[in-house]
């Protein structure tokens, strides 16, 4: 049975397509602390791995459970989920006329201790908006649980962004393709049912 350990909904309707049927995990809080000198490109595989600990003993033998994190880097800066709206301005603020990289680590665990990780990143390139245009976003859509304070499929997707070199469901949150060739590895492929 294969199982998602996220509470994000894009999450769950990006797995979907690849995989009709599957389990939720319940939510389990993870401290998602990774060490100060990791290069920021890393950070996503690690914090998948560290999800995925947490769920490790629950797992019957024939379970596949994906967990999976992204972040949003600008040059250097890791830019996560805003903690207020004041958070989120100032992020998307920082994105303007830039290009920024969006990476999400992936893990697949297996009850008997295997475990598959992987990332994948993408380059976002955003046009400017005016402060007005910023404010809008964030008071309609209040982007607070997505990584860098936007949603890809939503209005600033549209207004702001003009080009992406990678996958744009990674964007979302979940990189469908590099996924489901991950599963078929592990011989999983729904196209066999």
């Amino acid at each position: 049975m294969v199982i998602l350990a996220s509470n994000s909904p894009r999450r769950r309707e990006l797995l979907k397509m690849i995989i009709p049927e599957f389990t939720i995990a319940s939510g389990k809080d993870v401290e998602e602390i990774y060490p100060a000198d990791l290069e920021p490109e890393k950070v996503p595989e690690f914090l998948s791995r560290l999800k995925a600990a947490a769920y490790l003993d629950d797992l019957k033998s024939d379970d596949i459970l994906i967990t999976a994190d992204t972040v949003v880097i600008l040059g250097r800066e890791i830019l996560g989920k805003p903690h207020s709206r004041e958070d989120a301005l100032t992020m998307l603020g920082k994105m303007q006329a830039r290009t920024h990289t969006v990476v999400t680590g992936v893990t697949l665990s297996f009850a008997d201790g295997r475990s598959v990780s992987f990332s994948q990143k993408t380059e976002v390139d955003f046009d400017s908006l005016s402060e007005k245009e910023i404010e809008y976003y964030v008071d309609t859509y209040k982007p607070y649980d997505k990584a860098g304070a936007y949603g890809i499929q939503e209005w600033i997707g549209a207004a702001a962004i003009i080009g992406i070199r990678g996958s744009f469901y990674n964007v979302m949150g979940l990189p469908v393709h590099a996924l489901y060739l991950a599963l078929k590895d592990c011989g999983i492929n729904i196209a066999d049912k």
